[in-house]
């Protein structure tokens, strides 16, 4: 069942996710060679407390961490851990808050220095599908139009797109209803209305869509262990049309990177 949200909790929320979006400009200062991802792991859980929340993914589901870290071939739900992050990685940081009761749950794939030109596309189009998926998400369309501007978007460049995991609905809980995929028909799913919620994240790959699920549970890989990249936003419907509740001004003003992407997408309420 859908939960849409009144303007009340839709404010509540953005607030939830400006609290992720603060925290992962935070870290965006910090990822550099050298760093473990166990240490951003400590700086996200202290800089989410010391801001009123409360880590969303700590022991959700027996989560150990507060940010799920995966570098490279990993798709998603890495584990921090002590290893080192190099010059030519790319690290997807997944990162999730609950304030006034409301989550805050978004992505964002960074760049370790100087990284293959390959990847850097692979990057860059992944999150230019993120925006394509957001376009879509306007009264009465489906679900499955945001889907579909993702899939087709990405495999035009030739990318694999992962079927396997999906964004969602969200609110008070983390996940809640709707699904949804990076792929699909147009004019399929749900129909889109006022008040809905969602988290749309692209998780794209270099190489084939097919992924493995590792022994310990959480961590996802590519089948190839070609490269991943994934991007994640609120948004809410609001007078009909998309509304970003995240933003990545914060990592952009760390990284001193100028963007208008989010203009069309933006609004104070």
């Amino acid at each position: 069942m859908i939960h849409l949200k009144t303007i009340d909790e839709l404010r509540l929320m953005k607030q939830s996710a400006h609290l992720v979006s603060r925290t992962l400009g935070m870290l965006a200062k910090e990822i550099k060679p050298g760093i473990t991802t166990l240490h951003l792991d400590k700086l996200a859980y202290e800089f989410i407390k010391d801001n009123g929340g409360e880590p969303a993914f700590l022991g959700y589901g027996g989560f150990p961490n507060s940010l799920c870290i995966s570098p490279n071939e990993q798709v998603v739900h890495g584990f921090p851990n002590k290893e080192v992050v190099k010059e030519g990685d790319v690290l997807s940081v997944d990162c999730g808050a609950v304030l006034n009761g409301f989550v805050g749950d978004h992505a964002y794939t960074f760049e370790i220095g100087e990284v293959k030109p390959e990847v850097k596309k692979l990057l860059q189009v992944t999150k230019e599908s993120l925006y394509k998926g957001i376009e879509q998400c306007v009264r009465g369309k489906r679900i499955g139009d945001i889907s579909h501007a993702i899939q087709s978007y990405c495999e035009g460049h030739g990318y694999g797109v992962v079927r396997e995991l999906v964004g969602h609905g969200l609110g008070r809980k983390m996940h809640e209803d709707p699904q949804v995929p990076n792929y699909g028909r147009q004019g399929s799913g749900k129909v889109i209305k006022d008040g809905l919620a969602i988290a749309i994240e692209p998780m794209i790959n270099l190489g084939t869509e097919k992924v493995k699920f590792h022994n310990d549970g959480w961590t996802v890989t590519t089948l190839d262990n070609q490269t991943s990249a994934h991007f994640e936003h609120d948004v809410a419907v609001i007078n009909g049309k998309p509304v970003l509740l995240s933003t990545f001004k914060y990592i952009y003003e760390a990284l001193g990177i100028e963007s208008d992407e989010e203009k069309p997408f933006q609004l104070d309420f």
